[in-house]
């Protein structure tokens, strides 16, 4: 038992909680994103999410372990995909670059809704533990979803960007390169490890949160300062 009482005593609480906290906005980031992509391609006519139990806001059908890892040490990160069959689109090439955007697009939505709610909290609201506790998730969910909707736009196979990339691009090469997407996502997580995006997408994740901030009142500093539950609840 003294033990025990001794390891309590010596853990980082506080960091666990914030850890806890980025892990599940990170869920909610991801859901969404995929859950776009599936309700984009069944309202294009295609039922393969649908069929496949992907259109749900349960966060473990989309879940993919290492992206959400990515997420939560980098701040980028990706789900599984959801099935797409482009032959049901009347279009199929921009059918699939439609269902494509509708991934970051939902990441960017969810991080402008994360930041404006913050900004009511932090003008309006008591400041005490538990609205800097929501603002500390708020913050997170800003930042991973500006994080994770920039990353998916790389227009590197299998990420969004290259469905939107590739559909100007001739049928035969098209297809081409669809068949082999899958061998390009090892050589994606190597990239994001040795941190080749970080310096680019630091910078643009900077100037959508600025812009958003703008837009909603929200002072930029606050918000990235807000992501860090021990330095928030240093203050007391």
């Amino acid at each position: 038992m003294g033990s025990l009482r001794e390891f309590a005593q010596h853990m980082d609480w506080w960091g666990l909680i914030t850890l806890l906290i980025t892990a599940v906005a990170a869920l909610l980031c991801i859901t969404l994103h995929e859950l776009s992509h599936g309700y984009v391609a069944y309202r294009l006519g295609d039922p393969t999410a649908k069929n496949a139990g992907r259109l749900t806001l349960n966060p473990i059908r989309h879940l993919d372990p290492i992206g959400l890892l990515m997420m939560v040490v980098v701040k980028v990160g990706w789900a599984k995909p959801v099935p797409v069959d482009m032959r049901y689109f009347k279009r199929p090439k921009q059918g699939m670059a439609i269902t494509a955007l509708a991934g970051p697009a939902a990441n960017f939505l969810t991080a402008l809704a994360a930041v404006g709610l913050s900004s009511l909290i932090w003008q309006f609201a008591p400041i005490n533990k538990g609205t800097l506790l929501v603002l500390c998730f708020l913050s997170n969910m800003a930042l991973l979803g500006v994080g994770m909707g920039l990353f998916n736009l790389i227009p590197i196979s299998p990420l969004d960007g290259s469905k939107v990339l590739f559909s100007v691009l001739p049928d035969r090469a098209y297809y081409t390169i669809l068949k082999y997407e899958r061998y390009v996502m090892g050589l994606l997580v190597v990239l994001v490890l040795l941190g080749v995006f970080n310096k680019p997408l630091t910078f643009l994740m900077l100037q959508c949160l600025r812009g958003l901030c703008a837009i909603t009142g929200m002072p930029l500093e606050w918000l990235l300062w807000f992501q860090d539950v021990s330095a928030i609840l240093n203050l007391f």
